[in-house]
């Protein structure tokens, strides 16, 4: 996914959460306000043609399949990343390599998807990638059983702005490379 497409599905979701009130807590105390019906239509809309057009465009890319690796998380130290760089995170409400992100939880965490087997890259255990299917047919690659996301909200590859952010009923985390969560300071 393009930087200009990550900015658009950030700016989505954004909207989308603001609009449709989702619930969602990343610690900080805010009220929804109220708006009319056809901007959360219009809202809803954009967000599933975005979420569809980078989905598309992720499993046309990957063909050969998803590429996870592991690069530098900063302060986190080394984390999984997608081959550009692109940090990928687990949701703790997943018990099972079963995604329970869906819907406009998957506009804000998008999942890692692949239309081929997933690839170790420099870091990564072959062992420990997998894939299980999405509701709606699409293969999420996993790393020890966690189904990969990204985060809208990232911008540009070793960005971590989503790292325990409770969002969607549970809190979201890096990977290291033995496919634990890694939480901060």
């Amino acid at each position: 996914m393009t930087r200009t497409a990550q900015a658009a599905v950030a700016v989505v979701a954004a909207v989308l959460l603001a609009v449709t009130g989702s619930g969602c807590s990343n610690g900080s105390s805010s009220k929804a306000t109220s708006t009319p019906s056809t901007t959360t239509a219009t809202a809803t809309a954009t967000a599933t043609a975005t979420v569809t057009a980078t989905a598309s465009a992720s499993a046309t890319a990957t063909a050969a399949g998803a590429t996870v690796a592991v690069g530098s998380g900063g302060k986190l130290g080394s984390i999984l990343v997608d081959d550009k760089g692109r940090t990928l995170y687990l949701f703790e409400a997943d018990t099972s390599t079963k995604s329970t992100c869906s819907g406009s939880c998957a506009v804000a965490w998008p999942p890692l998807l692949t239309s081929g087997a997933p690839k170790a890259g420099t870091g990564a255990k072959a062992d420990l990638l997998g894939t299980t299917a999405r509701s709606k047919g699409a293969t999420e690659v996993t790393y020890n059983g966690h189904p990969l996301y990204y985060y809208a909200g990232d911008t540009t590859a070793g960005d971590t702005t989503g790292e325990e952010l409770n969002q969607f009923g549970a809190k979201w985390y890096v990977l290291n490379a033995a496919g634990d969560k890694v939480e901060g300071d």
